[in-house]
């Protein structure tokens, strides 16, 4: 089975590569200075003194199920008196998209700053929806190292900025949102159906925390340092503005799948909900994990976003007993490769959870993590690979099931017994060091169980591949029902095309 799914394009297509020849023809973009803007001090509405009554400290609630944490979301956005500031890599216009939207101008309505910071990697024909939403005079969005030269079309966007592939090939991917500076999510999942269980057909599994405490203050400054960045354009500076100002017209998006499962609730039932929540949230100390925005060309060698793989490999070094890494696209670089290694050789037990050839939906970054695989088994990491058609796969996916496909997308860590990293970041060489990343690495014996326990099910053999190496040195595949000794994939042509794109220099773009 191959996916429809697309994610930020790793290597140059055929008509890409070609379109090099213009390198240089046209002048490239600059970077914009604008007034810098930061996040309000914490809300002082009542609802949150309230909440602060009850808890103090930094803690910690897990979204494991995407239906929860759309509910959230907008739960979260509905509670807001002061301030929204929403940073995301993808913000799809679709049914869960379109909600989101019109929980932000219900918001900004009702007198909220709303800021939105999206990413230019996927706004192809969403220009004038994301100028629309603009227009709020309580509303300002911004999109990061954005393309000079618009157009709808993929291909042709690349062709007509080919002269500035290398700034462009760094993007923005971190995920996080802050309401009153009081309580935040922050996590893997961006804002389309795919991330939350709605699609009709292919669908991933993800994970973010809500966070409360005075670690909010942290995440809501890191949303700061990249909405002054000077690559963080205001959405007219880059986009046509084809309307005035005023509050868009609702419309409704024809995908309207599933997504309407959530129920508007009032103030006080609201409230009910976070005072549950906050009393039975986990406790613990975070440390938030942020790439800094470069002031610079983003392309500049000194600019390299490095310090969140930085520390999760200082991490992985750390621990002294158990690692559980789970990442949607594993190729490890150098250092990470060497980190396990050593792990390994001090009676660490690692695991990791990844995608297979199957449920992957970049097959090119499959490609460059199955040249790694005997290396990982050899030395005796624990590895497993989830199985499109996982057997629980309702757990994360609205019924019906039956035809729906399953894709790991969440980023978390498992260290000992006692830390956990959730956040944006891919243990592949795109995110350690191409693009920008966060996330919150955190001490917390009871959220650390929690996770486990959330995890458990997706290691399980009904629900992901067990790769064994045999005596013989084969690599064999094992689920609860079949023993293969080739990927699991019924496609000849998929696996022919896997090999051919392990033969390419590509492994760096990944």
């Amino acid at each position: 089975m191959t996916t429809g799914w697309t994610r930020y394009p790793r290597i140059m297509s055929g008509a890409l590569a070609a379109s090099l020849l213009l390198h240089g023809c046209a002048g490239g973009l600059q970077p914009v200075e604008t007034p810098v803007e930061t996040t309000p001090p914490p809300a002082e509405a009542t609802k949150w003194q309230e909440l602060e009554a009850l808890r103090a400290d930094d803690w910690f609630h897990v979204l494991n199920v995407g239906s929860e944490a759309f509910d959230w979301r907008l739960r979260a956005i509905d509670s807001a008196v002061d301030s929204i500031d929403l940073q995301t890599f993808i913000w799809e216009l679709d049914a869960v998209g379109h909600q989101v939207r019109e929980h932000l101008l219900a918001a900004a309505e009702r007198g909220v700053f709303v800021r939105v910071l999206v990413d230019d990697s996927f706004i192809l024909d969403a220009d004038q929806q994301l100028l629309d939403i603009d227009r709020h005079e309580n509303i300002e969005l911004k999109v990061w190292n954005p393309y000079k030269r618009r157009s709808s079309e993929a291909a042709l966007r690349q062709v007509l900025n080919a002269g500035e592939f290398e700034r462009l090939d760094h993007r923005m991917h971190n995920k996080v949102m802050v309401v009153d500076n009081r309580v935040a999510i922050v996590g893997g999942r961006n804002i389309a159906t795919h991330y939350f269980g709605y699609h009709e057909k292919d669908n991933f599994r993800d994970m973010e925390l809500v966070a409360g405490g005075p670690v909010v203050n942290e995440l809501a400054a890191g949303f700061d340092a990249y909405w002054n960045d000077r690559w963080s354009f205001p959405v007219e500076a880059i986009m046509a503005q084809r309307a005035g100002p005023g509050r868009p017209e609702p419309g409704i998006p024809e995908d309207t799948v599933g997504a309407d499962g959530h129920v508007e609730q009032t103030s006080a039932q609201r409230m009910e909900d976070w005072k549950r929540l906050v009393t039975v949230a986990h406790p613990g100390r975070a440390e938030l994990l942020l790439d800094r925005p470069p002031e610079g060309n983003p392309s500049e060698s000194d600019e390299a976003p490095v310090q969140v793989g930085e520390r999760l490999v200082r991490a992985i070094d750390a621990a002294t007993s158990e690692v559980w890494l789970v990442s949607a696209y594993l190729i490890p670089t150098p250092e990470l490769e060497a980190a396990i290694d050593r792990a390994e050789r001090r009676g660490v037990q690692v695991r990791i959870l990844t995608n297979s050839i199957n449920s992957n939906n970049h097959l090119t970054a499959h490609s460059a993590y199955r040249k790694h695989i005997d290396t990982l088994v050899g030395m005796g990491v624990d590895v497993h690979e989830v199985r499109a058609q996982a057997k629980d796969r309702g757990l994360y996916i609205q019924s019906p099931v039956e035809e729906k496909s399953l894709c790991l997308h969440a980023k978390m860590l498992v260290f000992d017994d006692d830390r956990v990293f959730v956040g944006s970041a891919n243990l592949d060489p795109r995110s350690l060091k191409l693009n920008t990343e966060m996330g919150l690495l955190i001490e917390s014996p009871s959220l650390n169980a929690e996770l486990r326990r959330a995890l458990e099910p997706d290691f399980s053999p009904r629900n992901a591949w067990h790769l064994q190496l045999e005596d013989d040195g084969r690599m064999t595949w094992v689920s609860d029902d079949e023993v293969l000794q080739h990927q699991p994939t019924h496609s000849f042509m998929r696996r022919i095309e896997d090999w051919f794109l392990t033969l390419l220099p590509i492994e760096d773009e990944m």
